[in-house]
């Protein structure tokens, strides 16, 4: 576990502040702190649910098909497949705090590039790069969660990845509020830009500085040559978990639209009734960890996931797709805060590395997820499509109850 400078707290401090006593102030300081990480989580979330909004519309200005849909969303894991090898080292070697301002900036400005796509090759290429400046923001801001972590005696972890939700959430309304005035996915892609600037520009000082411990420098660990299978089953269950919650970024307005027949604006309920179900399940992840433990807690999640999703399949009407999606959001949202937890204080590898393979693992599901859908909808239907994730739920409940590493 790299080294907290707790000097940057007296950089931050008013000096005035510091004379009349520091223990008066950190508890307050330590809360601006964790809201500085919350928002960089936030601002992650909001940028990828920014994209989402609008799929079903670049579909249609594109005039992509099922599969020329899926193959477009194959470019933003392959953009993170390239970032991956090199994603860890750089954010040891220039720190979790520059790489989260650095690469949150950069995140946001690709969503311009792929408002400006015309063609389909400008799409591919503005989701690449979404993609692989999505790895380097994933890693270091996920990095800046476990250190705020340690400050706290109580568990708060989960309330990042609420954050990152209610982002989500935060994205959908914007979104509909763009399609209400027939905004073009530039036009609100500048505006979410611009939000996620002010973000940083408030925020970027709060962030911790971490330096690494000597041995976690000159540790040769490679996850390649000799992979930790815990945190190899880590990142399979997170996988399963991250890929059912892309689909419902990717492919809820999408279902709703074409199966469900939602009429007008009303395509985006599905999305919406998701996330406001995850980002709750999320800020109350920490509670019910505390109180049944983590591994009860994933078991049942996973079952909760795949009823969700056969349920959206076998009644494919407004309500009950409405309550279905809301069943996944809650069964999602457990499973990344848990894994990445048990992840960060795995004995046998160094915090940062285990923290970059399982995530790293995981995201793929994120991003491969829709891709999959879009193939396989192409050859069967969008149902059938659904169905083959719910079995992600299934796994999950498996994998943990064989796991001796949660309690």
């Amino acid at each position: 576990m790299p080294l907290i400078d707790y000097s940057f707290l007296a950089k931050i401090l008013p000096k005035a502040k510091i004379n009349k006593g520091f223990r008066k102030t950190k508890k307050s300081y330590l809360k601006r702190v964790r809201l500085a990480t919350s928002l960089f989580f936030f601002g992650m979330g909001f940028c990828f649910s920014t994209w989402a909004s609008r799929i079903p519309d670049i579909k249609s200005i594109l005039q992509l098909s099922e599969a020329e849909l899926g193959t477009m969303l194959f470019a933003l894991p392959i953009g993170q497949l390239i970032a991956m090898p090199f994603t860890g080292k750089i954010v040891t070697k220039y720190g979790s705090r520059n790489i989260s301002i650095l690469g949150l900036f950069l995140y946001a400005f690709c969503l311009i590039f792929i408002g400006l796509a015309s063609q389909t090759w400008h799409l591919a290429i503005g989701l690449l790069l979404f993609g692989f400046f999505c790895n380097f923001c994933n890693i270091a801001v996920n990095a800046q969660g476990v250190y705020t972590q340690q400050l706290f005696d109580k568990p708060i972890i989960g309330s990042f990845h609420g954050s990152w939700s209610l982002a989500g959430f935060f994205g959908a309304l914007v979104g509909l509020l763009m399609l209400t005035f027939e905004w073009t996915p530039f036009q609100h892609f500048t505006v979410a830009f611009g939000l996620v600037v002010i973000i940083l520009l408030t925020n970027y000082k709060y962030l911790i500085i971490a330096k690494s411990k000597p041995e976690e420098e000159k540790s040769s660990y490679s996850f390649w040559k000799n992979p930790d299978k815990t945190l190899l089953w880590l990142g399979v269950i997170c996988f399963c978990g991250m890929a059912s919650e892309g689909i419902m970024f990717d492919w809820s307005g999408v279902y709703f639209k074409e199966i469900v027949k939602a009429p007008g604006a009303l395509v985006v309920l599905g999305y919406t009734t998701f996330m406001i179900s995850m980002a709750s399940g999320r800020f109350l992840s920490d509670i019910l960890v505390a109180k049944y433990g983590g591994k009860k807690v994933l078991i049942i999640s996973g079952l909760i996931i795949s009823t969700g999703l056969y349920m959206a399949v076998l009644l494919p009407y407004l309500i009950p797709c409405m309550i279905a999606f809301m069943l996944v959001g809650f069964g999602v949202s457990n499973v990344v805060p848990i894994i990445f937890n048990v992840a960060g204080n795995n004995e046998n590898v160094p915090t940062g590395i285990a923290l970059t393979i399982v995530t790293s693992i995981s995201f793929l599901g994120f991003l491969i997820g829709p891709p999959l859908i879009g193939f396989i909808a192409e050859l069967t239907s969008l149902e059938y499509s659904f169905a083959v994730i719910g079995v992600f739920g299934v796994f999950i409940s498996i994998l943990v109850s064989r796991l001796k590493i949660f309690k």
